[in-house]
């Protein structure tokens, strides 16, 4: 059995002394409340600090370890191999891992210099977080990987040489006895073990205390860190159906919607007039990040889409229209914004149906653009090992039907400010309403692709 022990890895790999309240596998156990923590006299309190700040201190130490066995003991060895493993191959099965030993050596020499060996309690390791704040990002990619690479490590694992080979490797570092999946799980659990060991140094951190601030700041931005990654590993899990759904759209043109994009934002019906030809159209118009693809829907059967264009997001300005008539296109609009391209004179005008729709789209615009930026600050991209995957699970599907099935029905617009509900119809009665800022979520879109019936009227 070539699988792994996720409690193994933490209690073993990391080393983690007892503390009062052990955080293993994920997960915090029960520890006291802040109040009680705070009717603890003060000796009480700064012990529990020390061991918590000691503890952090050990499972770094020995996370650095483990980190370099990985490089030194796996990767170095596999990249010697050249006749068993090829540069894509290296990458899949180890990411960036050599990029995350670096940054966390330097991490870790700047926690060094803030540990007070003495009196450990008074150790101010928040300001370390912050510092190296934008770092942990490269986690992200690791994460996204991680899934891969598991696959990529259970596909060589039925030939006996690679087995083998691992175990001499494991052997030759002397590391302790897990299979190499293991130790490449290692830096997942790690990443999202910072904020349940910050909670915890924070509920025994007085507010007199000179690291408070830096701990509830760098609590803040490590929570920040890993749902960001989480989001964007969820984003990865769709990809799959993204190319499913291009699949389906007929007289496809260009490039794949992969090569560009990795999320659908926002999708509807509108009216769309262009310039030139200043003739009213109606689409179908699928928001993604980077692109908007632009549909017509078959005249007699409405489920089936045809590729009729798209425009490149990144080109372009999102501007509201006023209701009444338009300078640009000499015709009287409502519920109508455009996108202004910001290189020429070239202008599209989009016309909704209500106002609450404008409204909606124009908000997904405002999601896309950041998240584009948030995607660009921490390089999140879809490699084309994933994208390749995606291809050929979606031929796959193909070929087991025998032929080309009925386009799936395409959805009903999401709603971006409230992520997870569908739109409702056209008798949706217009009220007044308010819109949160949008909060991410698992999308419903995606996982009830096959159930949902088309959009009509």
């Amino acid at each position: 059995d070539h699988g792994y022990n996720p409690t193994l890895i933490v209690d073993t790999v990391e080393g983690a002394s007892p503390s009062p309240s052990e955080v293993q596998n994920g997960h915090a156990d029960a520890s006291p409340s802040s109040s009680d923590c705070l009717c603890q006299p003060a000796q009480d309190r700064d012990q529990m600090r020390a061991n918590i700040i000691n503890e952090i201190m050990s499972t770094e130490r020995h996370y650095i370890k483990h980190l370099k066995d990985i490089c030194e003991g796996y990767f170095r060895q596999c990249k010697k191999r050249r006749d068993m493993f090829n540069d894509d191959q290296l990458r899949v099965i180890f990411g960036n891992i050599e990029d995350i030993y670096r940054f966390q050596m330097g991490f870790v020499r700047d926690l060094e210099k803030q540990y007070n060996t003495e009196e450990p309690h008074l150790s101010e390791i928040g300001p370390c977080f912050l510092e190296h704040q934008d770092g942990f990002w490269i986690y992200s990619e690791y994460c996204n990987n991680h899934v891969d690479a598991c696959m990529e490590l259970s596909r060589l694992m039925k030939d006996g040489r690679y087995q083998q080979f691992f175990e001499a490797c494991r052997l030759v570092q002397q590391m302790i006895d897990i299979a190499i999946d293991g130790f490449l799980l290692t830096p997942v659990q790690k990443i999202c073990k910072y904020p349940l060991q910050l909670a915890e140094l924070l509920k025994y951190t007085v507010q007199e205390h000179s690291d408070y601030r830096y701990v509830a700041a760098a609590l803040a931005v490590m929570r920040n860190v890993t749902q960001q990654i989480n989001e964007r590993k969820r984003r990865l899990e769709n990809i799959e159906k993204i190319a499913q759904w291009q699949a389906s759209v007929l007289d496809w043109e260009g490039d794949d919607i992969l090569d560009r994009s990795s999320e659908l934002v926002y999708t509807g019906e509108m009216s769309w007039i262009y310039q030139p030809y200043g003739r009213s159209q109606t689409r179908v118009f699928f928001l993604f990040d980077h692109q908007m693809v632009l549909c017509k829907k078959d005249l007699i059967r409405r489920d089936i889409l045809y590729y009729k264009g798209r425009i490149n997001m990144d080109r372009y300005n999102v501007v509201d229209a006023v209701d009444g008539r338009d300078d640009d296109f000499n015709v009287s609009v409502k519920n109508a914004f455009k996108l202004s391209n910001k290189d020429s004179d070239e202008i599209h005008i989009f016309l909704a149906k209500k106002l609450e729709e404008k409204l909606r789209w124009l908000r997904g615009f405002h999601e896309e653009r950041k998240m584009v930026q948030e995607d660009e600050k921490i390089g999140f991209e879809i490699s084309e090992y994933q994208k390749r995957q995606a291809a050929m699970t979606v031929r796959r599907m193909t070929k087991q039907k025998g032929h080309r099935s009925v386009p799936p029905g395409y959805p009903p617009p999401m709603d971006p400010m409230n992520p997870g509900q569908y739109l409702v119809g056209d008798s949706m009665e217009q009220s007044e309403f308010e819109f949160p800022e949008p909060e991410r979520c698992k999308s419903p879109f995606w996982q009830s692709f096959s159930r949902l019936t088309p959009f009509r009227k």
